[in-house]
């Protein structure tokens, strides 16, 4: 189920509101409600969202939530013209092999994703206890 779909139903069940109640309360059928809900609709448009936003008078954590559910549940994937071929490669085998992987191989792609973020964090610290440790050597050699 999509991170929209998940995120929809939590809002609604939290109002304790069936879905012909949030239909009505939303302007939309309630069968448009329940395909957004078990995710056979891609996410709506940005104008349903706000509506959301606005009829269920989110405080500011749940409308980011929802939000970044939103953007989350897009499930088309634009590769840039000038990408490399090996981008083309990586996306081509997720496409023939996404309804085949393991949770487990899910979780270490998604944890690949996030190493340069590591990477860029560990390097900052590092350089920063470099200056400490450089700037106490100097210091020492200076007495």
């Amino acid at each position: 189920m999509s991170p929209f779909a998940v995120a929809l139903r939590e809002l609604r069940l939290l109002r304790r509101l069936r879905q012909s109640d949030a239909a009505e309360l939303l302007g939309y059928e309630q069968t448009y409600i329940s395909a957004l809900e078990v995710g056979t609709k891609g996410p709506p448009p940005e104008a349903f969202v706000d509506r959301v936003v606005r009829v269920f008078e989110l405080q500011d954590l749940d409308e980011k939530r929802l939000r970044d559910a939103h953007k989350a549940s897009h499930r088309r994937v634009v590769i840039p013209v000038d990408a490399p071929e090996n981008v083309y490669m990586l996306v081509n085998e997720l496409r023939q092999q996404i309804e085949q992987l393991h949770p487990a191989q899910i979780e270490l792609i998604r944890i690949a994703l996030k190493f340069p973020q590591a990477i860029a964090v560990e390097s900052i610290q590092s350089e920063r206890l470099r200056r400490r440790t450089f700037g106490k050597g100097r210091r020492d050699t200076e007495k």
